[in-house]
């Protein structure tokens, strides 16, 4: 009661520098008993329990928000990036006539404005063997300046080199398929298509041995185990194709520019071909990645959605248990207003705090996510299983600054009724009845 006196003493000496409007809205003596009933009961006790308890709830629905999105953010990003960055963003099929012109034609795809690259391909299954076992795999046949184009495999040697790729005696394998086969660069691989040559009895199949010149890591389990590039020349003769590509992938600039230069590729093209992109062919993988991370935002949202209903409980908890502080207060004229501002200033400060902490704590684990993969889970993110070898994470700066200013004004939300049941209490009735 005598804190409840002082306060109010406050109060008045407030209300009389400031005329008989009482205190101007938000001042330091808001602030001050605001921050007062933050504070637990006890002298150096700290901040109270439940304060304390809104303020973690709201920081750890922060956190997770940020953590979840931007690992989903970096799944489609690392998927794009390795799927549609290996696989091309337009392809090329014919109609009329076989690619025995894909020269020209990749020629002409590649001065449409947009265009990175096109490069034919001759792509065809087979089996690889080695003395230590036999794996199916795709073969693809690219011409070598072609190869270098492709970033995702040129970049990504592990061991060998590029360099002579277009003689034909070699091939670049995937990391995995040489590890199930147990082989290295400079070592022997033999492929065998039932595609050989065309003789008086039928197809005969056709088994020739190459050469690894290359190993490469692209860091996605299905590719490093299942690609074979081999010199375009080489392939064609390997699947009988006679002087044509199966199709030719076009790369783009921009990955969702697609829509807008498909006109312009059909023009430059001057012959009926057949385009499809990226889009058509993951439609269904990528569909799922957007759904999963629409579902996983509304679900993370409810921790945030419990963590401010804390905040009301809490503040209908303060604003019953300084009941009669309150009637004091209003006696010795603090307006209803001032009642008002002093719990919206005390559930914003928790909401806010609760918010910042939650943003730094977000911001920087993900910044360490992998770091944080490898010390605590070292044995845990099986690529063969789960696709990529390390947990991709990208942030997002709008969605971030949408989370945090969503919790904020959640926060806000949640202080409206407390404070408005504050102004309203009668201070007869309060010192009354306590």
């Amino acid at each position: 009661m005598a804190s409840a006196t002082g306060l109010a003493g406050r109060a008045k000496r407030f209300a009389g520098s400031l005329g008989a409007g009482g205190t101007l809205p938000f001042c330091g003596f808001e602030w001050m008993i605001a921050m007062r009933y933050l504070r637990a009961r006890r002298r150096g006790g700290g901040v109270s329990v439940v304060a304390l308890f809104s303020v973690l709830g709201i920081a750890l629905g922060v956190a997770n928000l940020i953590i979840v999105l931007s690992v989903m953010n970096g799944f489609r990003s690392e998927l794009l990036a390795k799927i549609v960055g290996l696989n091309g963003h337009v392809f090329v099929t014919p109609i009329d006539r076989s690619l025995t012109d894909y020269a020209d034609l990749a020629d002409r795809l590649e001065k449409v404005a947009g265009v990175k690259s096109a490069i034919p391909l001759v792509e065809g299954q087979a089996f690889a063997s080695s003395p230590y076992g036999g794996s199916g795999v795709l073969v693809r046949g690219v011409r070598a300046a072609d190869l270098d184009k492709i970033a995702t495999v040129s970049k990504s040697l592990k061991s060998g080199t590029l360099a002579g790729f277009d003689d034909g005696t070699g091939v670049a394998v995937g990391a995995r398929l040489a590890e199930t086969l147990g082989l290295q660069s400079g070592d022997s691989i033999t492929l065998s298509t039932p595609k050989g040559a065309t003789t008086p009895f039928g197809t005969a199949p056709r088994q020739k041995s190459y050469t690894v010149k290359a190993v490469f890591e692209i860091g996605m389990t299905e590719f490093d185990q299942t690609f074979v590039f081999m010199p375009l020349t080489e392939s064609q003769a390997f699947f009988n194709r006679e002087g044509d590509v199966s199709h030719i992938e076009i790369y783009l600039d921009n990955a969702d520019a697609v829509a807008d230069l498909r006109s312009d590729l059909e023009m430059a093209a001057e012959r009926p071909v057949l385009l499809t992109d990226w889009r058509q062919r993951n439609k269904t993988f990528f569909g799922a990645l957007e759904v999963e991370r629409n579902v996983m935002f509304l679900i993370l949202n409810l921790i945030v959605i419990v963590a401010t209903l804390n905040i009301i409980s809490g503040l209908i908890l303060l604003v019953k248990d300084k009941s009669s502080d309150i009637a004091i207060l209003r006696t010795m004229g603090a307006t209803p207003g001032t009642i008002m501002r002093v719990f919206l200033l005390n559930g914003a400060l928790i909401g806010i705090v609760g918010s910042l902490a939650g943003l730094v704590l977000g911001v920087v684990f993900t910044l360490n996510i992998k770091p944080i993969q490898r010390t605590l889970f070292p044995g845990a993110w099986d690529p063969t299983v789960r696709f990529l070898a390390e947990i991709p994470a990208e942030m997002n700066t709008t969605e971030v600054t949408t989370i945090v200013l969503t919790s904020i004004a959640l926060a806000l939300a949640a202080t409206l009724y407390p404070s408005w049941r504050a102004a309203r209490l009668d201070p007869v009735q309060a010192l009354r009845y306590g």
